[in-house]
């Protein structure tokens, strides 16, 4: 789909910015970095969104702890908790899935805990997951380091949330400043037909609108950068 997706912007500027058909095929040169930049976008929410889960979840494995049960019991048990709360495809649940096999199949947790932090690419759970296993290896308090997780999660889901929401009219702003000069371009060529012939099938018009399509490309990447802010 995203392909398709960026093969269409690719036709839209080849024709906005050459009118040529062959334009049109050698800017399919910036499909595979539309894919690439759009990999790293959706990866970065399913991180913010397994982050998320991740919090509940250590929640639940709190609770279970003060109810008596093992620390591998209360991730067995946190597997049932969260199909009910975000269902059984989704990724926590899938994950929780695999240790609980994996403690079946007599995998220590510390290791699976540690895996799941390396795939996942989230540094919380990669931090938690180290904490555990040096607490569980000195025989440390698990419920007060499962708690002062939680905490430190809450927080920082707390302040990306609050980001994002002070981010949200910006990228609003961005998308739209982002369409204006294509958009303009295409009022000026539907309202005044032929005032941007000078600029096309030429040399000189070829490397006029190749500044402004680099300079528009720039402008983008730049405002994506400013807009995105990690915690």
């Amino acid at each position: 789909m995203y392909a398709g997706i960026g093969i269409c912007i690719a036709a839209v500027l080849a024709s906005v910015f050459y009118q040529s058909w062959i334009a049109a095929i050698l800017l399919q040169g910036i499909v595979p970095l539309y894919l690439r930049e759009k990999k790293k976008e959706l990866c970065k929410k399913q991180k913010f969104r397994l982050n998320e889960q991740f919090k509940e979840v250590m929640l639940t494995v709190s609770v279970n702890l003060r109810a008596g049960y093992s620390v591998e019991n209360a991730f067995r048990e946190a597997y049932k908790d969260s199909c009910l709360m975000f269902g059984i495809d989704s990724d926590m649940s899938k994950e929780l899935l695999r240790i609980a096999k994996g403690l079946d199949n007599n995998v220590i947790l510390e290791n699976l805990l540690f895996d799941f932090g390396e795939r996942s690419g989230s540094d919380s759970i990669r931090d938690f997951a180290e904490i555990f296993q040096i607490a569980k290896r000195s025989g440390g308090d698990m419920y007060s380091i499962i708690q002062s997780t939680v905490a430190v999660i809450c927080e920082k889901v707390e302040v990306k949330k609050e980001i994002e929401t002070l981010l949200c009219a910006k990228k609003y702003e961005q998308k739209i400043m982002n369409a204006v000069p294509i958009l303009i371009i295409l009022y000026m060529r539907g309202t005044s037909p032929g005032f941007f012939n000078p600029l096309y099938h030429n040399l000189l018009g070829i490397i006029i609108m190749t500044v402004c399509l680099g300079l528009y490309m720039a402008a983008y990447f730049l405002a994506k950068k400013i807009t995105d802010i990690e915690i």
